[in-house]
């Protein structure tokens, strides 16, 4: 292939609700430049970009896809995107390092919610974009409504550049503004006749152009100036004013398009070559240190690694984005993360699945290359005697979570392993194993992409898996004060043991006056690593128990902390004083001091009023607002306290506190609800008192099932 300088690359992510048509016209970019001989269809399963087997059975882009393409001198790397929001971390990634976005919008659809909300993604990366606006040739194509839903959601930055003469079933006319040209099509789609605007658009076509002119010209002095004094823009002096504002996330050009029929790529192609930004024009990356790294062919050799693909039987394939420098076969280049050496064996080009050997690869440029052996997603590599470190991607929290297991005996470490290359793959899945729960539990994004998860363990890793619903790290508390004691004595031949302590326990807070009418001798504060804090007073006087042994009391009360009596949770925020006791000169050992401090513990804790406390969520759901009612509704049967309704973007944003225990199943019962016109976000806000009903309900639970383990 041939070689291209840095400004002659162009890297664009094709973004947009699923089923907007963003594979369909990636399609289309590859047979117009040649590259393909047939374009293939989603229906068939036949594209270029879907070509993993889920993708083909579903019928539906569900990973994001390397391509490239060239185009009248110039390289566009094309990374096509899913359009579900619970495959967000490959729209993250692809926007990380494009330089240009391809919105698709549906004309048939208007603006849908996945639209919205990758729009969000790409105002957080100020990502310069297009949009395209498709599937005119449908026949309830409306593209006046879409155009308008375009201005009220992304606002009047949205300019056109391009409108459909003739939308719907007989749709094969585009009138271009910029250029003031007519656009024929034949059948098939293709290169397009030029013809003259027609007398009957021609006002229609000067006002949408004159609109174009101003709104470039607004965005730069000298071309404001120019147009005041001549009315008019010339054809460079438009391009390059669109590609500053571009860059500056001031103008958001709009086309025409039906990729279905390949009408209207290559105008597309030609915007980007010709307007569009390359890397080297876009601002320069910052590091961790602060400093700048500018996209420089001549510069220091520093790629970053954006997406990982496991393939069977070949290993990991490391996607990157070279930053600055240029990248040969051969070269060694250092992990700023972990420190290790990598040396980049191959590099490659990618059309989908294939995969083309490439001697190098200069700034600007998107590539893979195999076998990395300490380098994961988000890793800066540079060359040696550098230190360079770029920002990572940040990907969203997840929403999902549920507990895994393998349902064939002896395969447990089998499945560590392939849930380790899910991670490495997918960075918004995230694998814990809980001691606290008992649990290997899976973070993901929803029901969909749980259902992907499931089938990669199932027909990559040849597993066979379950997924339940995760256990709830309740907490156990007490609301009031109790004193117990506790005597361990044992006599069996030779030295006994013998221990009796004296204690009282007291809920713990902030700023707590020392115990009353006790002597404190000492007192030792833990914080404990699942929340809370346990504060240890020694109150005894006249010896009664050595010092000694004080340290073996509190190992006992800490290991019972480590269980409660009621659910088996940890116990938190406890004050415990030991104020009396006995020992035996002989009998007398750590041993028997920790079993007694447990047991008292365990018998005051009883007496203390004992509480569940369980974790609470702030849950902020966005919706259109024909819908806050419904979602108010379903989050009020889950015992949620509704805080309030704000504005966020288009958006309205209910904001409320929920157990998590009744958010199990919310993201598939938000989406049925919504139709899928909904996000939420779910954050930690703090542990509460159950009500009385379902602490008695958890504490049988528990006693019954203690009863049945034993």
């Amino acid at each position: 292939m041939a070689t291209f300088d840095t400004a002659h690359v162009k890297n664009i992510a094709l973004l947009g609700h699923a089923g907007s048509g963003k594979t369909t016209l990636a399609e289309d970019m590859l047979f117009e430049a040649g590259l393909i001989n047939r374009r293939g269809t989603v229906r068939e399963g036949t594209t270029v970009s879907d070509y993993h087997d889920l993708e083909k059975e579903r019928g539906n882009s569900i990973f994001s896809s390397l391509l490239h393409t060239t185009w009248r001198g110039y390289k566009i790397n094309i990374i096509d995107t899913p359009g579900y929001d619970d495959f967000v971390g490959d729209v993250l990634s692809a926007l990380r390092v494009a330089d240009t976005g391809v919105m698709l919008l549906n004309a048939t659809a208007g603006v849908e919610v996945g639209t919205d909300i990758i729009w969000d993604y790409t105002e957080q990366f100020k990502t310069p974009m297009i949009f395209a606006v498709n599937k005119l040739d449908h026949e309830n194509a409306d593209y006046n409504k879409t155009v308008a839903e375009a201005k009220a959601h992304f606002g009047s930055k949205v300019v056109q550049v391009q409108y459909p003469l003739n939308a719907g079933t007989g749709f094969n006319q585009i009138i271009d503004v910029l250029n003031m040209v007519m656009y024929e099509y034949g059948k098939d789609g293709g290169k397009p006749e030029k013809k003259p605007i027609p007398d009957s658009e021609k006002a229609t076509a000067d006002e949408l152009h004159r609109e174009l002119v101003e709104a470039v010209a607004s965005n730069d002095e000298s071309l404001m100036e120019k147009y005041f004094e001549l009315g008019e823009l010339n054809e460079d002096d438009m391009k390059a004013g669109m590609h500053k504002a571009m860059i500056n996330h001031d103008i958001f050009p709009l086309f025409c398009v039906s990729a279905e029929k390949n009408m209207g790529s290559g105008r597309i192609m030609g915007f980007i070559d010709n307007v569009c930004p390359s890397a080297n024009e876009m601002p320069a990356q910052k590091t961790q240190s602060g400093t700048e790294l500018t996209c420089d062919a001549s510069g220091p050799a520093c790629i970053f690694v954006f997406k990982t693909i496991s393939e069977p039987h070949v290993g990991e394939l490391s996607l990157f984005k070279v930053y600055s420098g240029t990248i040969k076969t051969g070269m060694e280049l250092v992990n700023e993360t972990t420190g290790a050496s990598e040396k980049m064996n191959q590099l490659l080009l990618l059309e989908g699945q294939n995969r083309i050997n490439v001697n190098e690869l200069v700034a600007g440029d998107i590539g893979a290359t195999m076998k990395l052996r300490n380098t994961h997603v988000n890793n800066t590599l540079h060359e040696k005697g550098k230190n360079i470190e770029l920002h990572p991607i940040e990907f969203p929290t997840s929403n999902l979570t549920v507990a895994v297991e393998s349902t064939r005996k002896g395969e447990e470490e089998k499945l560590s392993q392939a849930l380790h290359t899910l991670i490495e793959e997918d960075a918004t899945i995230k694998v814990v194993v809980s001691q606290e729960l008992k649990q290997t539990l899976l973070h993901c994004q929803g029901e969909l992409h749980l259902q992907v998860i499931k089938w990669k363990l199932e027909h990559i890793h040849k597993l066979e898996v379950a997924f339940h619903k995760p256990r709830i790290p309740y907490r156990e508390t007490i609301r009031k004060k109790a004193e117990a004691m506790f005597r361990h004595k044992k006599q069996s031949g030779g030295a006994g043991q013998f221990a009796e302590v004296h204690l009282r326990i007291e809920p713990w807070y902030e700023g707590m006056p020392d115990p009353e009418a006790l002597n404190v001798r000492g007192r030792e504060e833990h914080p404990l690593e699942w929340g809370g804090k346990l504060v240890y007073y020694n109150c005894i006087v006249g010896g009664a128990i050595d010092a000694r042994f004080l340290p073996s009391i509190l190992k006992g009360v800490m290991e019972k902390m480590v269980e409660g009596p009621l659910t088996g949770s940890y116990v938190r925020d406890v004050r415990v004083s030991v104020f009396d006791g006995k020992m035996h000169p002989v009998d007398s050992n750590d041993i028997s001091f920790k079993l007694a401090g447990l047991k008292a513990f365990k018998d005051a804790f009883g007496q203390a009023d004992p509480q569940i406390l369980e974790p609470i969520y702030n849950v902020e759901v966005l919706c259109p607002s024909d819908l806050t009612g419904a979602v108010m509704g379903d989050l009020q049967t889950r015992r949620a306290f509704v805080e309030g309704i704000d504005t966020e973007g288009h958006f309205q944003k209910i904001v409320a506190k929920v157990p998590l225990a009744e958010m199990a199943d919310y993201s598939s019962s938000l989406r049925s609800i919504t139709q899928g016109r909904a996000k939420f976000r779910l954050h930690f806000h703090e542990y509460a008192a159950v009500p009385y009903d379902l602490q008695k309900k958890l504490n049988e639970d528990y006693v019954k099932t203690a009863k049945e383990e034993d």
